[in-house]
């Protein structure tokens, strides 16, 4: 096997189609496919079956995919860290993050990094994040501290005040319990949403039952039918505060119980981070630290917990 062949493999699983694994590894379409049918020979397994949509990956397709994505990734930042002056950083860096999180902070830590570091080319997404980490197809993510038990490192960022937001009207006082906020017209994010699931353990935890009036899954699409609609929701204070501004939202605290949500750092105790991925995160958990009023920040551990 060699490294070329798996190098075409990762490029048309990724693609799904020669035409376009070959043009993203610039060679003509008959000896990206002569690779990989000698790669399926040596293995003895078929990789791919044509359909009408393309490449499909069989069972032993997507499992090499997932063995063999990380150690190609490891590949590429080691030879370009040896390509490197004494001195630079340099690399490819690929992080997750919420959208919540990344609507506030990621211009401005994107920006900064970019003038300290201008030879680290940084790709931030969004999806099964958690998923993606264990794989090896991003180096870390930075999510709300996830209900269920995984088998990855975790670093603490933040503990971030969960608010209500809603109309500027004096007949909601400037602090209440959950239970008196869980009667007023709320919008809510989905149930697959992380934020979804803090609010409902912490109504579980009250003996409560939410009865959202919209569940939308864009906190600013949220928050523009609270102002639009006089309607309330829960959310953290660094999303509300963005459009505090406005004249016609106010922000109110919960209290009994005070309500928080844990941001984290995700990433694989087996894969630590390189130098690029490691400053970006810094980078970003300063920003997430200088953005989150009313939030308790934690100190960066020489190492990852894991949970």
């Amino acid at each position: 096997m060699e490294l070329r062949q798996i190098q075409y493999f990762i490029c048309l699983f990724e693609e799904g189609t020669v035409t376009g694994a070959a043009r993203r590894v610039n060679v003509v379409q008959p000896a990206l496919s002569a690779q990989i049918v000698k790669l399926e020979e040596e293995l003895g397994q078929k990789l791919f079956v044509r359909s009408a949509r393309g490449m499909e990956p069989t069972e032993a397709g997507r499992r090499m995919y997932q063995l063999y994505l990380p150690i190609l990734r490891d590949l590429a930042h080691a030879r370009e860290q040896m390509t490197l002056r004494g001195g630079e950083v340099g690399g490819e860096v690929v992080v997750g993050m919420i959208s919540s999180l990344a609507e506030s902070v990621l211009s401005e830590a994107l920006i900064d990094f970019a003038r300290a570091y201008p030879k680290v080319n940084i790709t931030v997404t969004n999806g099964p994040l958690l998923d993606w980490v264990a794989a090896g197809k991003i180096d870390a993510a930075i999510v709300d501290k996830p209900r269920r038990p995984f088998s990855l490192s975790v670093e603490p960022i933040i503990d971030e005040e969960l608010v209500l937001a809603g109309p500027d009207d004096d007949a909601v006082p400037a602090a209440l319990p959950l239970s008196a906020a869980a009667a007023l017209p709320l919008v809510f994010t989905p149930r697959e949403h992380n934020l979804r699931e803090i609010l409902e353990d912490y109504a579980r935890q009250e003996n409560l039952v939410f009865k959202p009036v919209f569940e939308i899954y864009s906190m600013t699409a949220l928050l523009n039918l609270v102002e639009d609609a006089n309607l309330y929701a829960i959310l953290p204070r660094s999303v509300v505060r963005r459009h505090a501004r406005r004249a016609s939202l106010r922000i109110r605290t919960i209290e009994a119980p005070a309500m928080t949500r844990q941001i984290v750092c995700v990433t694989h105790p087996r894969r630590p981070l390189n130098t690029a991925s490691a400053l970006f995160v810094e980078a970003l958990r300063n920003h997430i630290r200088g953005q989150s009023d009313g939030a308790r920040a934690f100190p960066a551990p020489a190492t990852g917990k894991d949970a």
